[in-house]
């Protein structure tokens, strides 16, 4: 059964930019996704996460959980939080070609990815996984390392209000560093334009792979740049160069949206053969999409 009318409204991007604070953005998105989850057929995904093993000599006894052997005449003990916890770094691009938002949409790509970050972050928190943030434009703007306290989760929510856009992107650099800096294993979120040399972007995130990481990568596009509506000759303005051109959109549609899907296939191509989790996110899409898709991955890492 789906969520109710009002709970699926505020999955709704444009509805989610109207509340006040980052904080209450990621509780009511959150909040009204769960809800709908457990009314629908995912009875897998379980915001506790917690699981039953067999029992093995020299566990607890009071681990044991005795409705089930009354059930079933076999010891089972609960696989508590701190067995089933991951630790998940959030990687958000604040480039400036982030700041672009069109008329459909109602808010720009960073405004968008700050709600995902924000949301992903609070459902990690309610799972006791912790999380952590790492900002980039061509260098790293902000880092924090990965907690599963809850005062943690307030000081990200308020770093990720507080981000400004920066200027040119450099995707791979900063992944690059981040990768040779993590310790162990666990899974990183990549919220990204991907407007970078794909090669590069691919091979940087191929490097998390290599030391055994789970990777998703949200690539987040505005409807325009994927749909591309101009009809009458328009300033085109590059955010990060600031380079201007002018073009007809009839003489340049064709070859613009070859490009883009070009572009997108490569990314969902080579990412998926190297194990990644790829998925478009337009800035229309309701934030649930973001959310099935991670605690789809996180299942599977468990």
């Amino acid at each position: 059964m789906a969520a109710p009318a009002r709970q699926r409204q505020f999955l709704d991007p444009a509805v989610v930019a109207r509340l006040s604070t980052l904080e209450l953005k990621a509780r009511t998105v959150v909040e009204g996704f769960l809800s709908g989850l457990h009314r629908s057929p995912f009875k897998g995904f379980s915001v506790e996460f917690a699981e039953y093993r067999q029992y093995i000599a020299g566990d607890d006894l009071s681990t044991i959980d005795w409705k089930v052997y009354a059930r079933s005449d076999r010891h089972y003990v609960k696989k508590f939080e701190e067995e089933t916890n991951l630790t998940c770094h959030i990687l958000l691009d604040v480039s400036a070609s982030m700041g672009y938002g069109g008329a459909k949409a109602g808010l720009t790509k960073h405004e968008y990815s700050q709600c995902l970050a924000a949301s992903l972050a609070y459902l990690m928190n309610q799972q006791r996984d912790a999380v952590g943030l790492a900002a980039f434009d061509v260098t790293m703007r902000t880092m924090m390392g990965a907690s599963a306290r809850g005062g943690h989760l307030r000081s990200l929510l308020v770093a990720l209000e507080g981000l400004s856009l920066g200027g040119e992107t450099d995707v791979s650099k900063p992944l690059h560093q981040l990768a040779d800096a993590l310790s162990k294993r666990g899974m990183v979120i990549l919220i990204s334009d991907l407007l970078d040399d794909p090669g590069r972007v691919v091979s940087a995130l191929k490097h998390f792979r290599f030391a055994g990481t789970d990777v998703i990568v949200f690539h987040v596009l505005d409807p325009d740049e994927l749909e591309f509506p101009f009809e009458r000759a328009t300033r085109f303005e590059d955010l990060e160069t600031r380079a201007e051109v002018l073009a007809v959109p009839a003489m340049v549609r064709d070859h613009y949206l070859k490009a883009m899907n070009a572009l997108t296939t490569h990314y969902k191509r080579e990412l998926g053969g190297a194990g990644i989790d790829y998925h478009l996110l337009p800035t229309s899409e309701p934030l649930e999409m973001a959310l099935l898709a991670y605690l789809s991955t996180r299942a599977r890492a468990l």
